[in-house]
């Protein structure tokens, strides 16, 4: 039995939902989510909660997946989404070029230019090594932060690259001198 998928989903007041064929779009206050919905679960409202329900136990693979779903666009739209990145190494920085064109200085011979997809906004802190790129949709924001993340990824021999806020890095040791 999926115990994600039998907990209901609060919906806060201005948030509004829609089944239109297999797709959920969720409205609130930051926008608007559309969310794929796969066959044999519907949605339904009791007392101010959505709660997904499944037609047989066939579904119990996508019933807890289509709960967290929906559940991720209507915390989108109240709340919205960030993920943070730190860009660590002499030299390297990221800053806004325009409204939604991010350059990166990461020790290559040439800046990389980054176009933001829409719905997606970056926040770089003064010194130019701390973004926060924040958006409603929460796979297009951990999309983008994974993308900008393999831009150039953490070298785990001297920790330099783009790494997210907080993760722990294992760092090697280097080749020792000849004896």
């Amino acid at each position: 039995m999926s115990r994600i998928g039998k907990k209901p989903i609060p919906l806060p007041k201005g948030v509004t939902y829609a089944v239109e064929g297999n797709t959920v779009r969720v409205k609130g206050p930051k926008g608007e989510v559309v969310t794929h919905m796969p066959g044999g679960v519907k949605l339904e409202q009791n007392d101010g909660n959505l709660v997904v329900i499944r037609e047989d136990d066939s579904k119990a693979a996508i019933h807890g997946l289509v709960r967290a779903l929906v559940n991720n666009s209507v915390e989108g739209v109240t709340k919205g989404w960030t993920r943070e990145l730190d860009i660590v190494g002499i030299g390297y920085r990221a800053e806004m070029k325009g409204k939604g064109t991010v350059v990166f200085t990461l020790g290559y011979s040439h800046p990389i230019e980054y176009p933001l997809p829409s719905g997606i906004e970056v926040a770089i802190d003064p010194k130019q090594t701390h973004l926060t790129i924040s958006g409603i949709d929460r796979q297009k924001v951990g999309f983008v932060a994974a993308e900008m993340r393999g831009l150039r990824p953490p070298d785990p021999y001297k920790n330099k690259g783009v790494r997210y806020t907080g993760e722990r890095l294992k760092k090697k040791v280097g080749k020792t001198g000849a004896k």
